[in-house]
């Protein structure tokens, strides 16, 4: 994997929970697998960008309905009712859906979604003992 395609991996989900207009317009930079030093340049503006922003319920049940969808085959019964009931209660202020994502992202082993920055952040945040 090339480093800009390890800087999307990492990045995608954040970006996303931040704004959808900026995650749509990184994609369109990383589309046909073409990467030059423009596009990182744009890439990294981006990023900035979406530093700038806060995520909204908005965004932020976008994304998390993105994340669901590596756990909704094997979650089981009682783990989507948690997940839909935290989806229901979400606000950027009271957000139980990250933590509950990072610990099934744990508990079916899922890397990729490890080694994101969405979920990272959970990860090195307190809020984390949520889940």
């Amino acid at each position: 994997m090339e480093q800009w395609q390890a800087d999307w991996a990492y990045q995608k989900y954040w970006v996303m929970a931040r704004s959808q207009h900026l995650y749509n317009a990184w994609r369109r930079l990383a589309r046909n697998n073409q990467w030059d030093d423009d596009k990182a340049v744009i890439a990294n503006e981006l990023r900035l960008a979406a530093s700038e922003m806060q995520p909204t319920v908005k965004t932020l049940r976008n994304t998390y309905q993105h994340v669901w969808g590596y756990f909704k085959r094997s979650a089981t019964p009682v783990e989507k009712a948690e997940f839909q009931a935290a989806l229901a209660d979400l606000t950027p202020e009271t957000d139980h859906v990250g933590p509950l994502l990072l610990r099934l992202a744990h508990q079916y082993q899922v890397d990729y979604l490890l080694q994101s920055r969405l979920l990272q952040e959970w990860e090195d945040d307190d809020h984390a003992s949520l889940a």
